[in-house]
């Protein structure tokens, strides 16, 4: 399943992955549009999850070898 996922996303193009991601954020920004709530997190914790989201990524791109 995985090496069928890994064929398919070669096929994209930077084009492609910069679209997937202004819709993450206009999805975002809907979400926040619905619960606005959710503006009235802390700044740390919002830090926090990002470096924790980020962190895996980052270091397989720029560390591993």
């Amino acid at each position: 399943m995985f090496d069928k996922m890994n064929e398919r996303l070669r096929k994209l193009t930077v084009m492609d992955i910069g679209l997937v991601k202004w819709s993450a954020f206009f999805a975002a920004v809907i979400i926040v549009k619905l619960f606005p709530q959710l503006l009235k997190i802390n700044y740390g914790v919002l830090i926090l999850l990002t470096i924790a989201c980020g962190a895996r990524p980052l270091y397989k791109f720029w560390i591993k070898k």
